[in-house]
């Protein structure tokens, strides 16, 4: 049996769902691999040590570089905010190491785009974490369209709303700061819808975007009397046109308030209508233009044993899965790639559309017209 030595960079709630990602793996799917929690790398030696032993890594250290030179070290693990993820993964490409990055890839399309190349030229393993496209339902949809089932997709109507930051009280953080987070709403969720329209619906041809930073200033934590000024979007839509000649329109915002997971979507094809709530996540809504007008209706499909991965966590239909099920999945993902060089739909050339994707809706904005990503 193989071991795959972990070396994971941040210890925040992402760090600790993919710990948890990690530990249950074989337990639901087994795999000819033990996967050995190594080293943890957090800000300084406390935080690191406090942090590997909460989760149980053998190892920590204050100093991100030094995971990625680590001999022992065989898969990097990005938890850290968006501004490190470029020189984090170049550093580990060079050292020949698999990598694992959160979402958005990098703050701009260039930097995705130099990590593709240096990925590719290494021929090292990506992974990228929208885990929500790991969600069996999400699969499911894939499936339903790719099969005709609901005939020649027509349309994409899509959207990610939360409302982390609805309230203008909520101190300013590095999310509001372009330096450090990249886009705002777009890259942080609205990232996740424009992935799961591209794997719907494919490559998206042109575009025409509007962008809104609703609540410009927040109040500096510890220090009330003071104002900072929010340094990109809150909110955005877009009007897409697909290469295949299908319609959509997508919607982001982090201030839609009462929206926790607001992640949903629905196709439209020619014969029928399939849609998909992330807040109901073991679930989706199926339209087919068949039997007599008077019976025809959406029916809610509860995910079951006979749908994709489901069964690997339980052989009774409706009992439903939860947000770590999603990241168990993706490590599943990562093992089979390392392993067996099995493809992953959601390596770094597909998060470098999204990228392309985002940037592309700020040139909308900005140009207000449409635009080629």
């Amino acid at each position: 049996m193989r071991t795959l030595n972990i070396g994971l960079v941040g210890s925040g709630f992402m760090g600790k769902a993919h710990t948890i990602a990690y530990r249950a793996l074989p337990g639901v799917f087994p795999r000819p691999v033990r996967l050995q929690l190594e080293l943890l790398a957090d800000q300084g030696e406390a935080r690191a040590r406090e942090a590997a032993e909460r989760l149980g890594f053998a190892r920590w250290t204050g100093d991100w570089r030094a995971l990625v030179s680590d001999p022992a070290v065989d898969v990097v693990d990005i938890c850290a905010p968006n501004h490190l993820h470029r020189e984090m993964a170049l550093a580990a490409i060079a050292a020949g190491k698999a990598v694992y990055c959160e979402k958005p890839l990098a703050l701009s399309a260039a930097d995705a785009a130099e990590m593709v190349d240096a990925a590719e030229r290494a021929g090292v393993t990506t992974l990228v974490g929208f885990n929500y496209a790991c969600n069996p339902a999400a699969a499911l949809v894939r499936e339903i369209v790719a099969g005709g089932e609901i005939g020649e997709p027509l349309h994409f109507r899509g959207a990610h709303n939360e409302d982390y930051l609805a309230d203008p009280q909520t101190p300013f953080n590095w999310r509001c700061e372009r330096a450090l987070a990249g886009s705002g709403a777009l890259g942080d969720i609205g990232a996740h819808i424009l992935h799961a329209a591209l794997g719907v619906m494919g490559p998206v041809a042109e575009l025409c975007a509007d962008l809104r930073t609703v609540i410009p200033e927040r109040p500096v934590a510890g220090d009330p009397g003071r104002r900072r000024a929010v340094e990109n979007e809150d909110q955005a839509s877009a009007l897409l046109r697909f290469a295949s000649g299908a319609t959509g329109s997508i919607e982001t915002s982090r201030v839609a308030a009462g929206r926790k997971l607001g992640l949903a979507y629905e196709i439209t094809g020619s014969r029928g209508c399939v849609r998909f709530d992330q807040e109901r996540m073991s679930e989706i809504q199926l339209y087919l233009a068949d039997g007599p007008p008077s019976r025809r209706g959406f029916r809610t499909v509860l995910l079951g044993p006979e749908h994709p991965d489901y069964a690997a966590f339980s052989p009774a239909p409706g009992h439903g899965l939860g947000f770590n099920d999603m990241k168990i999945v993706e490590a599943r993902d990562l093992v089979d790639a390392v392993l067996d060089g099995a493809p992953v739909a959601n390596d770094f050339r597909g998060a470098w559309a999204v990228n392309r994707l985002i940037e592309a809706m700020e040139r909308s904005h900005a140009a207000r017209g449409w635009v080629a990503p």
